[in-house]
């Protein structure tokens, strides 16, 4: 990588893969209180290419967009409000250079939207000048946007559980794809929870590849139904870890390995060997801390090309629930539209209920 200084515009520009790549006000501060600029993201990036490279190669990709920076008191935008500080970016921008690919995408609402879908660090380190930090990759590739090829197990601690919680499940995840003949990877998701991916073979749709991953969830819950729930609803969920079944709905993304989380502290979303993820802590990896670690030991996910696993079996334990124990579909996020099978999506809460007596 080559830089050089654009004195007249205050910008850096970078040679990377052979593309110029421009980077602003380089010296702006991205996270204040650990000294982080926005050079010093940009050439993170750069330092894990291959690995993110990997995580995001030839997927579609929402950024996250941060350009401000990570300061007390930002936010990030949302349907509701969109007055925050950051935001989510699906739609490839205007202004992207004519070497930034992209991949033809269908929302749930039937919308479609040309999202970038990265083939060179270069692109990655073009994102970062636009502030992203985190980059939300599609579970498939732009050659068959329609059929995902992996799995993403997301193991989110709820209130009063943390990640040593999270942890204490993984095992038993790794445990219960072994005995469908499947292996997964692990990774940090950079905050308080797990990741497993799977790498599958892209022959099934999205709804298929979701209702796997129910049945799975579905299975570990009755294995440790102390530990582990699969309740959409956050009020039935209790102290346990929720695996969120509804990421590998359509538009639903979980944060790539290498991704930057927007907290002060500028931590990374890490892969992780098995054998190490007991005695990790979230805090070990960040922008300053990863370039060194992945220089020694590498990319932790590369294993994940060497295989693609069929969910037949899946299908089949969840043919078996359905069955057994009259266990249908489950319900998608607020925002999708009514799915075939799908049950009520009212919180238990607020459902109505029968009454009583003479009308």
């Amino acid at each position: 990588m080559a830089s050089s200084k654009d004195a007249r515009r205050d910008a850096v520009i970078l040679d990377v893969d052979g593309h110029e790549v421009r980077v602003s006000n380089p010296e702006k501060p991205y996270f204040a209180d650990r000294g982080i600029r926005k050079i010093d993201v940009v050439e993170y990036f750069i330092a894990v290419g291959p690995g993110i490279l990997f995580a995001l190669k030839d997927r579609p990709t929402t950024l996250e967009r941060w350009p401000g920076g990570v300061f007390e008191g930002a936010r990030i935008s949302t349907r509701v409000d969109n007055t925050g500080d950051a935001f989510y970016q699906k739609r490839v921008p205007k202004n992207a250079p004519e070497w930034v690919p992209t991949a033809h995408i269908t929302f749930p609402s039937g919308r479609t939207a040309d999202e970038i879908a990265p083939d060179s660090v270069a692109v990655v380190a073009w994102c970062a000048n636009l502030g992203t930090l985190t980059f939300h990759p599609w579970p498939v590739s732009k050659t068959d946007v329609e059929a995902p090829d992996q799995i993403r197990i997301d193991l989110d601690p709820q209130p009063g559980t943390d990640f040593t919680h999270a942890v204490a499940v993984a095992p038993h995840v790794r445990e219960l794809l072994a005995e469908f003949g499947m292996q997964g990877w692990p990774k940090t998701s950079g905050g308080r929870g797990v990741h497993i991916y799977v790498p599958i073979q892209p022959r099934w749709t999205f709804q298929e590849v979701r209702r796997a991953v129910i049945a799975f969830g579905r299975e570990l819950e009755r294995r440790l139904p102390d530990q582990v729930t699969m309740s959409w609803w956050k009020e039935e969920r209790g102290e346990k870890i929720f695996l969120d079944y509804n990421q590998m709905a359509r538009d639903r993304t979980i944060a790539s390995a290498y991704s930057i989380r927007p907290k002060p502290h500028a931590p990374v979303s890490a892969p992780v060997d098995w054998d190490e993820l007991p005695d990790v802590s979230p805090f070990d990896f960040d922008v300053l801390t990863m370039p060194a670690r992945f220089r020694e030991v590498g990319d932790k996910h590369a294993g994940l090309a060497d295989h693609a696993f069929g969910i037949e079996p899946l299908l089949e334990l969840a043919e078996r629930q359905a069955t057994d124990d009259g266990l249908g579909d489950m319900p998608y996020p607020p925002d999708y539209p009514k799915m075939p099978g799908e049950p009520m999506r009212v919180q238990p809460s607020r459902a109505k209920r029968p009454t009583s007596g003479n009308t």
